[in-house]
């Protein structure tokens, strides 16, 4: 993560697309204004999707992807273009680039197939021309960015002059050296709401409030149980809870929806296929939320012995001949509400309940 950067939720995403030697890397890199992209005259130097984020005028913090050829060959060649189709899932904007020089009776069967993929997923789509002007191509490009900002983590949560409390567990699953975005993202929003904030582990809240009362306590999900726990014991007095993955569970999805997902959990019967998603890759450790606390947590709540499958980062698919029987998405702090949101549709089209980390690990606390 950059702790320094717009995070890559926040960014808009701007994918190329064409034909093998149709200028893809050449425009990327003019596009950018840097060497991102490697440029050669061979067809299929570009092998697999190469993703940058930067900022870019007049757009603003953008993640830029230069693609494969979308006509190879071959058994490697189909791989390469499914990879970059997978890009599709997660791109505000494509641009399909084609060379001037190349001349074609009719569109080819590849550019109709990916400009109906497109339609199919709502992808505003940009035609470039080998040789038309770069600068123009991004002022179309800004005039049409996406403009709908997802609400604030802390909108209707939080005033101006209020104080809250992060309760952020450091244990073997923390990374070393920093906090998780979650946390960094909500601390922003803090200071930008003009209020202030206590951050403190799960055994020193009770100090904490006992010090500074606060309205609202946002916890990590796993220490639901134990915060619960301390804010039981101050009666009436105890400030509101939540927790980070609930935070981003309402900004970047439906929480009604993941309501109705956590609500089946009682309908789940031994050997059901559950399926875990992560927005993020990251090295498992021995506690893993996802992998380890999840499964136990989805065990407990429905009773049954169930069968968990997991993804992670940007690959997500359900296979409507053979479906889950229940998604349970993270928060995705790391994906944009475009992602996450079409993650919730795929699920609601295959029949499939979908639910949230922070809901299930809130209900088993």
């Amino acid at each position: 993560m950059e702790l320094d950067g717009t995070p890559r939720g926040n960014r808009i995403r701007i994918a190329f697309f064409g034909l093998r030697n149709a200028g893809k890397s050449t425009l990327v890199n003019a596009f950018t204004g840097q060497e991102l992209a490697i440029v050669s005259d061979v067809a299929g130097t570009t092998t697999d999707p190469v993703s940058k984020a930067m900022e870019i005028l007049p757009l603003g913090p953008c993640m830029i992807t230069d693609t494969a050829g979308l006509d190879d060959t071959g058994e490697l060649g189909r791989e390469r273009v499914r990879k970059s189709l997978d890009v599709l899932a997660t791109a505000d904007i494509a641009v399909w680039v084609e060379d001037a020089r190349a001349r074609h009776d009719a569109p080819p069967a590849c550019k109709a197939a990916f400009l109906e993929e497109c339609r199919k997923r709502n992808v505003k789509v940009f035609e470039y021309r080998r040789g038309d002007d770069v600068e123009e191509l991004k002022r179309r490009i800004a005039a049409a960015a996406p403009s709908d900002e997802p609400p604030a983590l802390l909108k209707g949560l939080v005033a101006p002059g209020d104080h809250i409390v992060l309760v952020c567990p450091i244990d073997e699953s923390a990374p070393k050296g920093r906090l998780i975005l979650p946390q960094v993202q909500t601390i922003r929003e803090c200071l930008d709401t003009r209020a202030t904030c206590t951050i403190c582990q799960p055994a020193e809240l009770a100090s904490v409030l006992a010090r500074t009362p606060a309205s609202l306590v946002i916890t990590d999900s796993q220490a639901f149980a134990e915060v619960g726990e301390t804010l039981a014991s101050l009666g009436g007095a105890a400030p509101r809870l939540t927790s980070f993955s609930l935070l981003f569970a309402r900004q970047k999805g439906d929480i009604d929806e993941y309501a109705k997902g956590l609500a089946a959990i009682g309908t789940l019967r031994d050997g059901d296929r559950v399926l875990i998603a992560e927005g993020c890759t990251h090295h498992r450790q021995c506690n893993d939320i996802g992998t380890v606390k999840l499964p136990k947590a989805l065990t407990a709540l429905s009773g049954m012995k169930l069968a968990f499958e997991f993804a992670s980062g940007p690959s997500f698919a359900i296979d409507p001949e053979n479906p889950p029987r229940l998604v349970v998405q993270c928060g995705g702090c790391m994906l944009t509400r475009r992602e996450v949101m079409r993650r919730i549709e795929l699920a609601k089209a295959a029949g499939v309940p979908i639910t949230n980390y922070g809901m299930v690990l809130r209900k088993n606390a």
